[in-house]
């Protein structure tokens, strides 16, 4: 071997990290807090769910996505259900206030004819009766309470804005019973959506190990701060796979004081609008940077203030706007009756409008849905260059429907694999515009597709759903 001057910086061994006692000092501080929540419910026939419209608007409507449901209860099917069976589920909750009120998941309680509590000094057997003091499907967060007769240890929230990615964090609670269970990860990522049919989401993600029995308990940050509600997980196998999700404290916060308050109900502003839940290239190509709006609801505030489809709103009281669910989670932490400034950009052009805000329940009905699969076997079908067929729509046609007459063109067919498949078009959709071209005949879709070349961006402005729920949505896509 050669001689060569050693240059080199000598390697040192650091000094050994008091994580260990640091994990230990917080669990110590927090179990006390974190309750397991056990429930009872008489199971009934399964039913078959109407579909929800699809659009995304800054409402929503439908059935909250139960997260854990296929394996939060067992997972698979039912079958024959015989007569008095109940269903009996595990969860977790923590402590808020000394008079034991108590924050969980909605879908631990939502559904159960019996709670019972657990607290961690409990002897035994010893369960407290609890009542539900309000729920909000959107967070999937509820408040419970228990009268213990004494004073319960409570958690202090924390700051959920102030955690960062790689942030360490301790999960706590009874995964599949077993009680007071403590794991540690790290914040994956921050603002997860993990169902687009949903909003208020925005989750922390954690490698924390979070298995059913997890919901409703506490996620903590190094300072024994609450700063999330574990909430879900994403998993192949029904455990852990070191994906989950919590809700963040400062949704949390927000929902509890709503639901301890008078009423025990969340009220949350809307503008009425809808927007594609989906960012896509072609958008932001044609559009660019914002929320687009496919759908502008009639005689709502959006609608006074004098916003129009296809106008993309970049900021809300001066604050950029990113996403939908950023518009979203801007407009809903608004008061009704309250207004904001938009920032809005038309045809290129950017203009400011004053916009009031309403409350989200009022401006939006549930209304009935209607999947009716009709057959418009009176016009003639018309092959689309992005693999649909579409029919014109008779006055007939659209009373048996109820959806608009001679407005659109209806989706009869749709071929698998197609570029129309894979932008999310499905049969009975109607098609009300082609790249901003009304298309209210089988004739003005032939002309309007007839421009169409390879390579060329399509923009679908499409209506879904049937009656009250029917609303409209921008569907992109590139032409193969």
């Amino acid at each position: 071997l050669q001689n060569h001057a050693n240059d080199a910086t000598p390697l040192s061994m650091p000094s050994p990290q008091q994580m260990s006692s640091t994990f230990s000092q917080i669990a110590k501080q927090i179990e006390p807090t974190v309750v397991n929540i056990s429930t009872e419910t008489a199971l009934k026939a399964p039913t078959k769910r109407r579909r929800s419209a699809p659009n995304n608007q800054d409402q929503e409507g439908g059935d909250m996505q139960d997260f854990f449901d296929k394996f939060f209860n067992g997972g698979g099917g039912m079958g024959q259900i015989p007569d008095g069976a109940r269903e009996r589920a595990l969860g977790s909750g923590v402590i808020m206030d000394p008079k034991g009120y108590i924050i969980t998941n909605a879908h631990v309680v939502g559904k159960a004819d019996r709670i019972r509590v657990k607290l961690m000094d409990s002897v035994g057997n010893d369960l407290y009766d609890a009542k539900v003091i309000g729920m909000d499907e959107e967070t999937d967060l509820a408040v419970i309470k228990i009268d213990a007769k004494k004073p319960l240890p409570y958690a202090k929230m924390g700051n959920s804005d102030s955690m960062n990615v790689g942030d360490w964090v301790l999960a706590i609670g009874s995964p599949f019973g077993l009680e007071e269970t403590v794991t540690a990860g790290i914040i994956s990522s921050k603002g997860r959506s993990i169902d687009r049919s949903r909003q208020f989401q925005n989750f922390l993600q954690t490698d924390a190990a979070i298995n059913p029995g997890n919901s409703g308990g506490p996620l903590v940050n190094m300072a024994g701060e609450v700063i999330g509600i574990n909430t879900a997980i994403i998993t192949q196998s029904n455990g852990y796979q070191g994906v989950g999700f919590a809700m963040p404290s400062k949704i949390a916060i927000n929902i509890y004081n709503q639901l301890i308050a008078p009423g025990n109900k969340v009220m949350r502003g809307s503008i009425g609008v809808g927007f594609q839940a989906v960012d896509s290239q072609q958008l932001r190509r044609q559009f660019g940077e914002g929320v687009t709006l496919s759908s502008v609801t009639p005689d709502g505030p959006a609608d006074k203030a004098g916003l129009k489809i296809y106008d993309t709103v970049t900021a809300v009281d001066g604050k950029k706007i990113s996403s939908g669910d950023d518009l979203v989670s801007e407009i809903s932490s608004h008061k009704p009756g309250s207004k904001v400034k938009l920032t809005v950009i038309r045809d290129g052009k950017t203009m400011e409008l004053t916009c009031g805000i309403e409350d989200r329940n009022k401006l939006y009905g549930t209304g009935n849905g209607n999947d009716s699969d009709e057959d418009t076997a009176d016009s003639k079908p018309v092959a689309a260059k992005f693999g649909v067929t579409v029919r014109s729509i008779s006055p007939e046609i659209a009373e048996r429907l109820d959806v608009p007459a001679n407005k659109g063109v209806m989706v009869t067919d749709v071929k698998p694999g197609s570029l129309g498949e894979d932008m999310g078009l499905s049969r009975n959709d109607i098609i009300l515009e082609v790249n901003r071209q009304p298309v209210n005949s089988d004739e003005q879709f032939r002309k309007v597709q007839s421009t169409l070349k390879s390579g060329s961006d399509v923009f679908l402005l499409v209506r879904q759903g049937r009656g009250k729920n029917a609303g409209t949505i921008l569907l992109t896509g590139t032409l193969p």
